[in-house]
């Protein structure tokens, strides 16, 4: 790993007054390792930051300016990219080139083809006339626990989707171990309203979402083929899954319950939680509960700490792994600070909020 340098890196964070964004900009406001250089925006740019969002100042009035690519590297070693899919593309290759580092929130790098992407994200493709495959092959997927080993050199890192974050956590060390069957995996996953975005949709308004909870994207939802690619690579063979997302009446938050078919019945829940504890011993942010004990999303809530529970049912031979996070958090801006701190060789948790305000 990377020496950890004592001089704060330069950080400029494109996107800054999206959910996303703003997530971002509190958490590397304090850091010890980071400054805040630049923030991009385009209906935004020319507003001081102030002006914008009085709510969250940040220690320099800084002006949000347009996000070209020169005047971003001129004043930035490092870039956090929380924009709408499709449009990451269009300022990758000329950071890449001016050596600015990226970590990108969408899903424009997640995929290692550029024929995978077009094909989940069908609409954008037909949007973005992209000739990037280089780096979709270079980019490392910034799941941060499962990519110790690639994010110290990564240039570009695409960083997963909340959903994604919080099943593949449940999920991977099973099918890394091959402990369940390949076939019958099934995700119920739950989220709050922020993981919209910020830009106004009819179904997001309280009067839609409130005392209510509504499936959306029931077959062939866009992160089921980001989590079927992970999956597949833990399992070292193809992994079909059954993935469905509920929209809860909550603000931020994220539950993922995945349900497998254990290949040994006589497997206990104690022996997997063993399994996890040993997996992620090494990783501040996930803490693996003691059996019996079931995770709420208002225990992660404002934290980058994913909790995971394990329970079996023996009648069914069924393992039920539990994982919540914050959406807003460890589902994207924490993760890119996590990615960040990886990349620069501090400490994984480093400038991160671990500790929840509860209730």
């Amino acid at each position: 790993m990377a020496v950890a340098s004592s001089s704060p890196r330069r950080v400029a964070v494109i996107g800054a007054s999206g959910y996303g964004g703003l997530q971002t900009l509190r958490i590397l406001q304090n850091h010890p390792g980071f400054e805040l250089s630049f923030l991009g925006g385009e209906r935004s740019a020319g507003k001081s930051w102030f002006d914008l969002c009085p709510c969250l100042p940040l220690a320099e009035n800084l002006v949000v300016q347009n996000p070209e690519p020169d005047a971003i590297a001129a004043a930035a070693d490092f870039a956090v990219l929380s924009l709408p899919n499709g449009l990451a593309s269009g300022l990758v290759p000329r950071l890449l080139q001016l050596g600015v580092r990226v970590v990108d929130l969408s899903a424009d790098y997640r995929f290692p083809s550029l024929s995978q992407w077009a094909a989940t994200y069908s609409s954008e493709a037909k949007e973005f006339d992209r000739a990037d495959q280089e780096f979709c092959s270079e980019a490392v997927y910034g799941l941060v626990e499962w990519a110790m080993e690639q994010l110290p050199k990564a240039r570009l890192v695409g960083a997963p989707g909340c959903f994604p974050t919080a099943s593949l956590l449940a999920l991977m060390p099973l099918l890394q171990q091959g402990l369940i069957e390949g076939e019958g995996i099934v995700i119920d996953a739950k989220t709050g309203t922020s993981g919209g975005g910020r830009a106004p949709k009819e179904h997001l308004l309280l009067a839609e979402a409130a005392e209510a909870v509504a499936p959306y994207g029931v077959v062939g939802h866009r992160h089921t083929a980001e989590i079927e690619m992970l999956a597949s690579k833990a399992a070292g063979r193809n992994i079909q899954l059954q993935f469905t997302p509920h929209l809860m009446p909550m603000v931020r938050g994220l539950l993922a319950t995945v349900y497998g078919r254990l290949r040994d019945p006589g497997l206990t829940a104690e022996d997997l939680t063993t399994l996890y504890q040993v997996t992620y011993k090494n990783h501040p942010c996930i803490d693996i509960l003691p059996v019996g004990t079931y995770p709420s999303t208002k225990w992660v809530k404002h934290t980058n700490k994913a909790l995971i529970s394990v329970a079996v049912d023996k009648r069914t031979s069924q393992v039920i792994v539990m994982s919540v996070i914050d959406n807003l958090i460890k589902g994207q801006a924490g993760q890119a600070v996590q990615c960040l701190n990886v990349m620069t060789g501090q400490a994984v948790d480093a400038g991160l909020p671990m500790l929840p305000y509860y209730p």
